[in-house]
């Protein structure tokens, strides 16, 4: 899974670079952070209703929408998949509990 969120990375940086014209995540960096965001909020809210039919392929898909406009967000922000990584890593093994109660200290 790594291999394919660092090589999708790497495209999406090279994104960053290209004109608007050619391509639709060169359009997204190019509009800017607010339609990055609203974008997630879209397949956030996809998501969740494809998550309520149950719909296991729907569900997939929407995930995957979600995943890759969080990734064109992480670019544009200059973070990469392995920072995100790197958290959850930090937290495995933590219970949930402890883990919010440590972000409130």
């Amino acid at each position: 899974m790594t291999d394919t969120l660092d090589r999708l990375a790497e495209v999406l940086e090279e994104r960053k670079r290209a004109e608007p014209d050619s391509s639709y995540v060169a359009q997204l960096y190019h509009k800017g952070l607010d339609a990055i965001l609203k974008k997630i909020g879209e397949e956030a809210t996809e998501t969740v209703l494809a998550a309520k039919d149950g719909d296991r392929d729907k569900i997939v898909y929407e995930v995957a929408d979600l995943w890759f406009h969080s990734l064109v967000l992480l670019a544009h922000q200059n973070l990469h998949p392995d920072d995100v990584c790197n958290e959850l890593a930090r937290r495995f093994g933590l219970s949930g509990l402890e883990e919010k109660a440590r972000r409130s200290e």
